[in-house]
């Protein structure tokens, strides 16, 4: 961390009295006595109020100013204690000058103290959280005092425990829209078969790399939930056609479906991949930000495209058996579909 500050710097000062209740009671004196003429003194306490025909004026007791600038003034006050006799209040007190916060910030309705940081050359935010972690479980601090982080630190701890939901949520959105598309509950769980390769190669790329996962690679990975799937897209959705109104058999349309889509498949993972390439490797203004989204883009449409022309068709054809298998297991009655060779 570098450029460590705390709002608990800038203190005013104070003079604190202590009491030395023995020594206060052996004289006579009781505490009530003493916070009482110390309100008369320096608490500007008000104490009457003169009315006059057109005005009317606020009595406040207190000592003259010029004896409450410093803390002399401390020296000069007596207590009257029962039967007449005065007690200077030195007597049984003694007073220190100690500091105090100008003013008490609060988050919650709790007073809290902010250490604000920014980080060294080359260390990531999530570093620098796991450090301050550390530090405090070092410290041991009382049930009492608790801590967190506010600011850039509390946003970017926030995105790492929603990670996870977000891709589930578009992993759901997903397969909503695939699932009306396809009027299947199974062909589109082939589509985001696709998907887990594209993570597998967008890591292992930000692992070469070494570039953390940040905020920015998580876009590139949501990116390419859009960008990979449209791969098995092309072939499911000419495979479906071909059953539906050609008649031909899974292992048919699939295998047609591979051969007429190869070539469109190629053409706009190449067009994505090669648009990439001045992301993860420029060098302009502000092109660090984006190196993370380049090189995740690349990196996860390698792997899948390698995966995925192999994988895609397998799965295909696995999953519609396990589709008709259920359907014969639901209703024993219903006939196979039509194909050319049954006819």
């Amino acid at each position: 961390l570098t450029d460590v500050n705390t709002d608990q710097q800038d203190k005013g000062q104070q003079i604190s009295l202590h009491i030395d209740r023995s020594a206060a009671s052996r004289l006579g004196v009781t505490q009530a006595l003493i916070d009482s003429t110390l309100n008369d003194a320096f608490g500007q306490r008000q104490v009457s109020v003169i009315y006059t025909p057109l005005n009317q004026y606020h009595i406040v007791m207190g000592v003259a100013p010029e004896y409450a600038q410093n803390s002399e003034a401390l020296k000069n006050i007596y207590l009257s204690v029962p039967g007449g006799t005065k007690v200077p209040l030195a007597a049984f007190s003694s007073y220190r000058q100690t500091g105090r916060a100008l003013s008490v910030n609060h988050q919650d309705q709790f007073p809290t103290a902010t250490v604000s940081f920014n980080l060294a050359s080359g260390i990531s935010l999530s570093t620098a959280k796991q450090a301050v972690n550390q530090a405090l479980d070092k410290l041991a601090l009382p049930t009492s005092i608790h801590g967190s982080f506010q600011g850039t630190a509390k946003e970017f701890e926030k995105t790492v425990k929603n990670q996870p939901w977000l891709i589930v949520a578009a992993l759901i959105a997903i397969y909503i829209v695939l699932g009306i598309l396809y009027e299947s509950y199974i062909h589109p769980l082939t589509i985001i078969s696709t998907l887990p390769s594209a993570g597998f190669g967008a890591i292992l790329a930000l692992l070469a790399f070494d570039t953390e996962f940040s905020i920015i690679a998580l876009i590139g990975v949501i990116l390419l939930i859009g960008i990979v799937k449209k791969n098995a897209i092309m072939m499911i959705d000419f495979a479906i056609s071909a059953e539906r109104t050609d008649g031909l058999s899974p292992d048919e349309a699939i295998r047609k479906a591979c051969q007429l889509r190869f070539r469109p498949i190629m053409m706009t993972t190449f067009g994505a991949l090669l648009a990439a390439v001045p992301l993860a490797f420029g060098s302009g203004y502000g092109s660090e930000l984006l190196q993370p989204l380049g090189i995740t883009v690349i990196g996860g449409l390698l792997s899948s495209q390698l995966l995925t022309l192999y994988t895609t068709p397998v799965i295909y054809l696995y999953l519609d058996r396990f589709q008709n298998w259920c359907g014969k297991r639901l209703n024993p009655n219903i006939k196979p579909p039509i194909t050319k060779e049954s006819l």
